[in-house]
């Protein structure tokens, strides 16, 4: 069995290992590490989707978020992030972003939709169309309403343009980890 793989350069002083050649002296059992092995290993030492963090995002509350949140938004795999409270899907050219701890929005005139999740809660979002880019597709900006601390999602328009943000449904069992004290109208 191989000790996982470390993204952290042994400290100073440390005793560190010598390397043998290809099969001198091999214990009975150590293998070569597979391909899948090495791609996860240095998937892991990648860095994360830079994120900016949310004002509140040291909020308890969002450590309740984020670990329940889904390894795959529809078919966008889960990414890392360089932020604590956050999330992200997709891939590191385009990216769907969560961040919990963003103010929260008071009373406001910005489409407010509620959005039911199968099997679950149903969760009212704002939703905020953003200028459209140059190819026409649209970015949108989604931020929870009646949940303190509020949880934001940006979609940008490279996402949006090939995925329906439907997939917010599947976020549902995450946000409900914040009580509702306010409702769409």
């Amino acid at each position: 069995m191989t000790d996982p793989p470390t993204c952290t350069a042994p400290a100073p002083g440390a005793a560190r290992h010598h390397r043998r050649p290809l099969g001198a002296g091999r214990r009975p059992g150590w293998r070569l590490p597979t391909t899948a092995s090495l791609v996860m290993a240095l998937a892991a030492c990648a860095p994360g989707v830079s994120v900016a963090e949310a004002p509140h995002g040291a909020d308890p509350v969002c450590a309740s978020v984020v670990l329940a949140l889904p390894d795959q938004l529809g078919d966008l795999p889960r990414l890392r992030t360089t932020s604590q409270a956050s999330a992200a899907w997709g891939t590191p050219a385009a990216h769907v972003v969560l961040r919990c701890g963003v103010e929260v929005p008071g009373p406001t005139t910005v489409h407010c939709v509620s959005v039911d999740t199968p099997d679950g809660p149903s969760i009212d979002w704002l939703a905020l169309a953003d200028d459209p880019a140059a190819q026409g597709a649209t970015s949108w900006t989604f931020t929870t309403y009646g949940r303190d601390p509020a949880v934001e999602v940006r979609v940008p328009a490279a996402v949006a343009s090939s995925h329906s943000t439907s997939f917010l449904d599947q976020l549902g069992p995450a946000i409900a980890q914040v009580e509702p004290t306010r409702a769409c109208l």
